[in-house]
């Protein structure tokens, strides 16, 4: 069963990313604070250099554009993130797989009402760089596919009979829950969510299939 997640902070759940000790290191903490607030365009290369307190020197050394200095903090998050949140979801979760997955959502929740909440930064890295070729895209997208990946991996864990279809139908439902959190600026999103997310979960441990994804999106275009 899963703990309440309203008695951990945002800090203790996802713990803080390692203290930069290089150069280099500065200046992608720097990027990855300033882009994640502002947004990448939102941002000017001298602001990131004087955030992390170095030189336009050191800043060439290191990247030779504000976009490779975008892909490596897209990177970066990525590696803090996927470990964060799935050290964050066992804290929840426990060792049940199932648990775990609705874990998540007890997560978002705290996430969503946090004040340094800004949005999903993969999300919006692909929406500022919507040209899938670009290699900020890609950065974001790689991070996305590895959270479905996961996913599945602890729907086939939990006994799912489709963990491909399962791990479909979560992932839609968790963007969509940041989507309703972010754009419509529903700071219960996640608990508005959680009652469908329960609904797929149980319908995976009882051994039922999840609903078809024909149908759900026959149903969802008679709803639009």
């Amino acid at each position: 069963m899963a703990q309440d997640a309203s008695a951990w902070s945002v800090a203790e759940l996802f713990g803080l990313p390692p203290g930069p000790r290089t150069g280099r290191d500065r200046l992608i903490a720097a990027g990855i604070e300033l882009f994640y607030q502002r947004g990448f365009q939102g941002v000017g290369l001298d602001q990131v250099i004087a955030h992390a307190g170095v030189t336009k020197t050191t800043f060439y050394k290191h990247f030779e554009s504000k976009d490779e200095l975008a892909i490596a903090c897209v990177q970066s998050r990525d590696r803090w993130e996927s470990r964060s949140w799935e050290r964050a979801a066992k804290t929840i979760g426990g060792d049940d797989p199932a648990s775990r997955l609705l874990a998540y959502f007890h997560v978002m929740d705290a996430w969503f009402n946090d004040p340094g909440f800004h949005g999903c930064m993969f999300i919006n890295a692909g929406a500022e760089f919507p040209d899938r070729r670009h290699p900020v895209h890609r950065a974001a997208a790689d991070h996305k596919r590895a959270t479905r990946d996961h996913f599945r991996k602890l729907a086939a864990l939990a006994g799912a009979q489709d963990p491909d279809a399962f791990a479909d139908e979560f992932t839609i439902l968790v963007e969509g829950t940041l989507i309703l959190r972010h754009v419509h600026d529903r700071d219960d999103a996640a608990r508005a969510a959680l009652p469908a997310a329960r609904r797929l979960v149980d319908a995976m441990t009882t051994g039922a299939k999840p609903p078809r994804r024909a149908a759900a999106r026959s149903r969802a275009v008679r709803s639009g």
